[in-house]
């Protein structure tokens, strides 16, 4: 498989489901999307890597964990994946699922806020949102846990035909310790399942989304996918969510990015490892990893 692909963000404005009855139309309607990036896209290159927004499944829009677990939650792995494993190996893509509110039965008081980047050989890894945006996020950490016996990894990356992905969700990128984690770990490839509000987002004067998506792009040496939730008031109260999905270059440039607004929309940009790995092994100026003092912090 080449390492020279598109990948597509694809963001989306519907309703949040208000029981877990209604999170398989989410998938159905993620497979159509699926569908509509692949083969719509193909006369301009092979889109490979497809990213979803957080909360595209479900909102937390429960005020405690009980409810949620109650609700809203589903078990990952589970069923709800089967249609996406079934889709990445159908198209022989990767898919970085947009995220579930997650019940575990090791931690049965607990709610994982959780996505899986899954291939055409299955689930290639869990990742559990390691920083919920407190206060309003109720769900559990799993740093956390740590002190009661978690041992799953916090950081997980996966290496794949189409390089090493790794995840952070949302609020996680407020803390370039966490995508510093990941790159350190391996990751060509930082994926971004976001749920970024107004005024926040990908407009000035505070477009934290776009700032915040090119420096960790530029301080790791790294492309940047990320896909931002892009519901409208209505839909996702009390916040509108503006959208903006984009990716970014290593050098933090913006490839591609969609039009700032709530609306289902698509968005495709170019990938090329081998550009990557190329240069950071040819740079010896703004090596940022190679030149990190970590006993000086």
């Amino acid at each position: 498989m080449s390492q020279r692909y598109l990948a597509a963000c694809i963001q989306v404005d519907q309703p949040n489901p208000k029981d877990r009855s209604e999170i398989p139309g989410r998938v159905a309607k993620a497979m159509g999307l699926i569908d509509r990036a692949v083969v719509g896209y193909s006369p301009f290159g092979d889109v490979r890597l497809i990213v979803f927004p957080e909360f595209f499944h479900a909102a937390p829009i429960y005020h405690t964990a009980a409810e949620l677990h109650e609700k809203l939650a589903v078990e990952v792995p589970g069923p709800v994946l089967e249609p996406y494993l079934a889709k990445a190996k159908e198209l022989g893509i990767y898919i970085q699922t947009g995220t579930f509110l997650e019940r575990d039965p090791r931690w049965p008081s607990h709610v994982f806020n959780t996505t899986c980047l899954i291939g055409p050989e299955g689930v290639l890894y869990r990742y559990r949102k390691v920083h919920p945006w407190l206060p309003w996020e109720v769900h559990t950490s799993p740093h956390d846990l740590l002190k009661h016996g978690y041992t799953d990894p916090l950081w997980p990356v996966a290496d794949t035909p189409i390089g090493k992905l790794g995840c952070a969700i949302c609020y996680d990128w407020l803390f370039p310790e966490a995508l510093r984690a990941l790159a350190k770990a391996g990751a060509e490839v930082l994926i971004r399942v976001s749920a970024y509000m107004d005024p926040w987002g990908a407009t000035p004067p505070m477009d934290w989304w776009t700032v915040v998506n090119r420096c960790r792009a530029l301080e790791n040496m790294a492309y940047v996918v990320a896909a931002n939730q892009a519901a409208s008031l209505e839909n996702y109260p009390p916040f509108s969510w503006p959208g903006g999905s984009m990716v970014v270059d290593f050098d933090g440039r913006i490839l591609s990015q969609a039009d700032p607004g709530a609306g289902d929309k698509i968005v495709v940009g170019p990938i090329d490892i081998a550009a990557l790995r190329y240069e950071r092994q040819r740079r010896t100026g703004h090596m940022m990893q190679a030149h990190l003092r970590p006993e000086a912090y």
